[in-house]
């Protein structure tokens, strides 16, 4: 049995993806995202995936090894992200508004709501295609032939939600892509502000036009959620998003690990790079710089307006005392 709408009826008319018919990129975009003819003369001005991404690239020994070693590790970077992307959009974005489509959140769904949830769905179904379709062209180019078939943070996020009690089952799946929609958006808009391969660029860029539409909707429907919930469900929904926001900031250790060693890296490096990557303390350092969107989006839905969840939150360093 759902709930009635927490909000007046002006408010719930805000659940749109906004002209999605004429500003989708699964709707208007003309671009083919196939690697450009002058794609060597563009690597000498241009970058597979922002250094500023990458610190790693920094190391004395990957600066020494020159730029064709930058230019392969970025490459293995970009088909990384892009795989993980492609599975990140089936399996789990897609899963999260399949529970607003089909009534699975203990909510009154308002037809906007659901039907700009339809809409999203074909959009991540486009990004899926369109990050396949790129990773396949720059493995092939680069002959990477050592790709993950399940990344490791697919494989956290999926744990999280097998431990979850069914009860919390849908509202789980919710909450990691409200996670996700609301961080993509930001990582995107980053991204796209550097010199890249045009069909990267491209491909970006279009993907951001759509998260950007994505992760205010996902805001909005969190708003609308968090104000109909009862304690317990707060209780679960806080503590399960500090886990969820953390596991989107650590470092696939063993991909990381298997990238250095194909371009050649010594041991040492490899050890050395790792090192100032991983532990605890370097992923509440990235959260809170990444995060921010997610944590506007908390805050504006009154969440932090219970001190337990500000003081959850202190605890785990995603905010300052």
């Amino acid at each position: 049995m759902t709930s009635a709408s927490p909000f007046p009826d002006s408010r719930a008319q805000r659940f749109t993806l906004g002209e999605w018919n004429t500003r989708a990129s699964v709707r208007v975009s003309e671009h083919t995202y196939a690697l450009p003819a002058d794609l060597e003369h563009q690597l000498q001005t241009r970058y597979w995936f922002p250094p500023a991404f990458l610190p790693y690239l920094n190391h004395p020994s990957i600066e020494a090894a020159g730029q064709s070693t930058l230019h392969r590790l970025s490459a293995n970077h970009l088909v990384y992200f892009l795989d993980y992307t492609t599975l990140l959009e089936h399996r789990i974005v897609n899963r999260a508004v399949e529970t607003i489509v089909h009534g699975e959140l203990d909510l009154n769904i308002p037809q906007r709501m659901k039907t700009a949830a339809l809409q999203l769905y074909t959009d991540e179904g486009f990004h899926a295609l369109f990050s396949n379709s790129l990773a396949e062209q720059i493995a092939r180019f680069y002959g990477i032939t050592q790709r993950p078939v399940m990344p490791q943070r697919i494989t956290r996020l999926n744990a999280l939600l097998a431990q979850t009690p069914d009860r919390h089952s849908a509202l789980a799946w919710f909450l990691v892509g409200f996670v996700s929609e609301t961080i993509i958006a930001r990582e995107l808009l980053d991204v796209c502000r550097e010199s890249l391969v045009t069909s990267v660029q491209e491909m970006l860029r279009d993907h951001l036009t759509d998260e950007a539409r994505h992760s205010r909707y996902f805001s909005e429907v969190f708003h609308y959620l968090w104000l109909t919930l009862t304690s317990s469900q707060r209780t679960f929904a806080a503590r399960l998003l500090v886990d969820i926001i953390q596991v989107f900031f650590e470092v696939d250790e063993r991909w990381l690990k298997e990238s250095l060693h194909s371009a050649g890296l010594s041991a040492a490096c490899i050890a050395d790079i790792l090192g100032g990557l991983t532990g605890i303390q370097a992923v509440v350092q990235r959260a809170r710089s990444g995060a921010g969107a997610t944590l506007q989006a908390l805050r504006n839905a009154g969440f932090f307006d219970l001190r337990s969840n500000q003081l959850l939150f202190t605890q785990a360093g995603l905010l300052d005392g």
